[in-house]
């Protein structure tokens, strides 16, 4: 039988009947997926996705599951908003497709920049059109030394970022980041790209109050940039709360001391926006809330609820004027900058949020509610202590309680308890992201208190699982 047959039978029966096995083994023997292990995963199969709706998701076996990862940090608007497919559908029908490349625009792509310059925080009426976060970063790296050539100091090429930190998968975008496993394969990071620590107050704030420590965590970069020279730095990036990394939410001192010793050394202040952007932590932009004022903002996901590629930088005047007044022909773009129907999907998408209020609704009521849920969980025998921010949550899983978050034992690495915990969580029907032994949440923004309850409520019945498993290992002390 050929590929092209085999395919064409995969769907049986009824609608929503599937061959899984034969998807799972087309898969194994086509598709190459996004930072994986494909000889592990040849071995169990991959899991099939093949309906959305609201906050859940069905698996081709029909497992309902509930998404509390909202697909990767995405959805925030929620599955199923039809407005948004039949947006995209009428822009393709009109225009499906155009360059912003020869001096030309289109109509979604004008109207999506002036809206995103109302919304954005006080200083920013200019975006540049990308089709993901990874191309936003890049972007960033190119307009910040073009900046700098323009000001008549292309000396300051060095960006500093953090250790840990995650702003792409691209050459340019796993240099800004600050993940050891990508740096490891490649040869990475390149030249001109330094990293500093992350303000995690569980791991190095012992002996400190949180205030303490955020101002002790930002007095990292002004020791990096005196290290460096402050002749040679550029500008330095970071996300206002790491997602990637764990959910790592810096105390309040954090990012107003960080700007200070930018606007000290003259240094561009850049917020990855990627994941924090368009309500994740009840505001716009996660910048707003932690009280800091970027020259850049890289956004992507929430802009469009994940429906259809869409990425961007949002340019402050100090930048945009430089470029736009002294710089010519900037030399950077991409076939896709400004999609009409990624646009399009924008729009209907940000309508949605704007209308149903959900921004505020993450900021008065659900955020709060699953605080208090997350905080409960520290009940738990496994869990050592827990953090949100929004519709951002992480707990982390210990092999011995203490009395403060630094008198916790962690589980040794090699026992991947995170892991296990997320294959409990998978197996019992919700989403739910391991990074190491912290666990992890960022649900659809149209969660309601009821669902996070439910969600909750599942999260604790495989904490229990996993308890079990490791005691039945030996692991638990």
């Amino acid at each position: 039988m050929t590929t092209n047959s085999l395919v064409s039978s995969l769907r049986i029966a009824a609608p929503e009947t599937y061959d899984t096995q034969e998807l799972q083994r087309l898969d194994a023997a086509h598709y190459l997926h996004p930072f994986t292990d494909h000889a592990a995963l040849r071995e169990r199969g991959a899991r099939v996705i093949v309906r959305a709706d609201d906050v859940y998701l069905w698996d081709s076996d029909g497992k309902k599951i509930i998404d509390g990862m909202a697909g990767l940090w995405c959805v925030n608007a929620g599955y199923g908003r039809a407005s948004i497919a039949d947006a995209v559908h009428a822009q393709l029908l009109q225009l499906p497709f155009y360059n912003s490349f020869f001096n030309t625009t289109n109509v979604p792509a004008v109207k999506l920049a002036a809206l995103l310059a109302e919304l954005s925080p006080t200083g920013f009426q200019h975006v540049f059109f990308t089709g993901s976060g990874s191309e936003a970063n890049d972007t960033i790296v190119r307009m910040v030394r073009r900046y700098w050539q323009l000001a008549g100091k292309p000396e300051r090429e060095v960006i500093i970022s953090r250790r840990n930190a995650y702003h792409g998968s691209t050459l340019a975008g796993a240099s800004l980041g600050g993940m050891a496993g990508m740096h490891a394969q490649g040869g990475l990071p390149l030249p001109g790209f330094d990293h500093i620590g992350q303000p995690n107050y569980a791991e190095d704030g012992r002996g400190m109050s949180e205030a303490a420590f955020g101002l002790h965590a930002a007095g990292w970069l002004e020791e990096k940039i005196l290290e460096v020279g402050p002749e040679k730095i550029a500008a330095f990036i970071g996300e206002p709360v790491q997602g990637a990394g764990g959910v790592i939410i810096p105390p309040a001192t954090y990012w107003p001391e960080i700007q200070r010793i930018c606007r000290k050394y003259d240094i561009l202040l850049v917020s990855d926006e990627v994941i924090c952007g368009f309500g994740r932590l009840g505001a716009w932009f996660g910048c707003q809330l932690m009280g800091f004022e970027p020259d850049l903002i890289a956004f992507a996901k929430g802009v469009t609820s994940g429906y259809v590629p869409l990425g961007g930088v949002l340019v402050g005047a100090r930048v945009a004027h430089t470029l736009i007044e002294k710089g010519g022909d900037f030399n950077h773009g991409f076939t896709y900058s400004g999609h009409p129907a990624a646009c399009a999907a924008a729009l209907e998408n940000i309508r949605i949020l704007q209308a149903e209020r959900l921004v505020e609704r993450v900021a008065l009521e659900t955020g709060p509610h699953l605080k208090a849920r997350f905080s409960a969980l520290t009940a738990h025998p496994l869990v050592g202590h827990a953090e949100t921010c929004g519709l951002a949550a992480g707990l982390n899983l210990v092999r011995r309680k203490g009395a403060s978050v630094h008198d916790c034992e962690a589980f040794p690495a090699l026992q991947a308890v995170g892991m296990l915990c997320r294959k409990h969580m998978f197996d019992n029907g919700v989403i739910m992201r391991a990074v190491g032994d912290r666990m992890i949440v960022a649900p659809p923004l149209s969660m309601t208190v009821g669902q996070i309850d439910e969600m909750v409520e599942r999260i604790g019945v495989c904490l229990d699982s996993t308890l079990e498993e490791v005691v039945r290992r030996g692991w638990y002390a």
